[in-house]
């Protein structure tokens, strides 16, 4: 009888989250993750060449204002479509696939652009100096965060973090969480590569970094091609007798 009566042992804390793991331990792992997911993608080393010939008429105090301006925008893309970007999809009847098919033909675009673009124009670079200035960020979101920083690559991948995150309150704020400091830490990197790529280009060297604009520029089409691809290949797995 005095088995029968014994006291129920109290729950532990580790479970009352779903992975049973310390809460700050578990939003280290998800910065991690995060980090290690979209900074391959994102790139802000290997775009800052792309940035720099861009932005090569700018005033150096200007770049990095509209460096500043691009990782706040990519701050707040990756934000938005980690935690509402499948709403959006949804809302609209659009799929992934298509996101990646619409997002690789614009980064073969731009690619393409910039890879048959010549270096001694000078006419052409005073008449945009002279425009440009003026309204220095109207292409700080197009196509200088979008798609060239935050493209359809990492876009696609915060959408499927978010979609894979526990949707219960107390793991959800969690994720939430470590998807602001995940997504913070990726925007201080790309204003430190964008801010400062003309100082990384006086390292490098005239040459060095006209080498390295063309090789970006190179994979950037290959990167959209890759993207346009996986597109495609999912939709055409969707068509019915050739999935299986």
């Amino acid at each position: 009888m005095r088995r029968s009566l014994r006291c129920p042992a109290k729950p532990r804390l580790g479970y009352t989250l779903s992975s049973g793991g310390v809460p700050l331990l578990e939003v280290a792992k998800s910065i991690l993750l995060i980090l290690s997911a979209l900074f391959p993608i994102v790139n802000p080393f290997g775009g800052s060449p792309v940035f720099l010939a861009l932005t090569q008429d700018y005033p150096a105090a200007a770049r990095r204002i509209l460096a500043r301006r691009v990782a706040i925008n990519s701050f707040v893309l990756l934000i938005a479509s980690f935690l509402i970007g499948t709403h959006i999809l949804h809302f609209f009847g659009i799929s992934i696939p298509v996101v990646q098919v619409g997002g690789g033909l614009i980064v073969i675009s731009n690619g393409w652009d910039m890879l048959k673009r010549k270096e001694d124009d000078v006419r052409e670079g005073n008449i945009q100096k002279k425009v440009n200035l003026q309204d220095i960020f109207r292409n700080a979101f197009y196509p200088l965060t979008l798609p060239l920083t935050v493209g359809p690559g990492s876009i696609s991948t915060a959408i499927t973090l978010g979609a894979n995150e526990p949707h219960h309150l107390g793991p959800n704020l969690l994720a939430i969480l470590a998807a602001v400091i995940g997504s913070a830490l990726v925007a201080v990197s790309i204003y430190l590569c964008y801010g400062f790529a003309d100082r990384l280009a006086a390292i490098i060297g005239e040459s060095g970094m006209s080498i390295i604009l063309r090789l970006s520029s190179f994979l950037l089409v290959c990167i959209g091609v890759q993207i346009l691809w996986n597109g495609v290949n999912t939709l055409l797995r969707s068509l019915p007798g050739v999935g299986a």
